[in-house]
């Protein structure tokens, strides 16, 4: 969410969405969820699941209104 720019810097400061970082933090959460699949436990593996969820629409959000401000 911060490398999206949607939660603020630790100082409170407006920090610009970076998607290229976006994307990769959200590619790797993908190999974590991948290569622990099976040993992690439900509470875990639920929360992993979650969280890429939310990443997941958040980047696509973000994208669609990246792609209206250009227009």
């Amino acid at each position: 969410m911060f490398q999206l720019g949607l939660i603020p810097g630790p100082s409170g400061e407006h920090i610009p969405a970076d998607m290229p970082n976006a994307q990769r933090t959200v590619d790797l959460l993908e190999v974590l969820q991948e290569k622990t699949q099976g040993n992690l436990t439900a509470s875990e593996s639920r929360l992993l699941e979650d969280v890429l969820y939310e990443l997941r629409m958040s980047f696509v959000a973000m994208q669609t209104r990246q792609a209206r401000k250009s227009k």
